[in-house]
């Protein structure tokens, strides 16, 4: 189960949004051992595609610097899919680079954004419960 706080929640929403029309993505972070995100980062997408996202390296560097200085780690990756589901596509599943990771998907298909995650691990994809908690 991935847990998020209506922050971090809003971060990742606020973010596909806000880079539309290109894909938006970032990294998450939590404290080690836990699935409670702690912190956001939005990265550039440096395909600039409404179709595809790459997290940009120098991005990716700074979110791991700056989450190991906080006592975090980069448990998961995060992207929005402009036109289509909430669910990983082939490129992404191809991308997957770490199965403890947690991959979550944004859609902007609806007027209303649907956020889900999913393990990816060998290919195969497993989505996973998000609980959003309330404060």
């Amino acid at each position: 189960m991935l847990r998020l706080t209506e922050a971090t929640y809003t971060d990742v929403v606020a973010h596909a949004l806000d880079d539309l029309p290109n894909e938006a993505c970032g990294l998450v972070a939590a404290a080690p051992g836990t699935d409670k995100v702690e912190r956001v980062y939005r990265c550039r997408n440096a395909a600039a595609s409404s179709r595809l996202y790459e997290v940009e390296p120098i991005d990716h560097l700074k979110a791991d610097r700056d989450a190991e200085g906080r006592g975090l780690e980069i448990v998961g990756v995060y992207h929005s899919h402009t036109h289509t589901d909430a669910y990983p596509s082939p490129t992404d599943v191809k991308q997957a680079p770490d199965p403890s990771w947690h991959y979550l998907l944004v859609s902007l298909k609806e007027p209303e954004p649907v956020l889900r995650s999913y393990r990816i691990v060998d290919g195969v994809i497993a989505e996973e419960p998000v609980e959003l908690e309330r404060r």
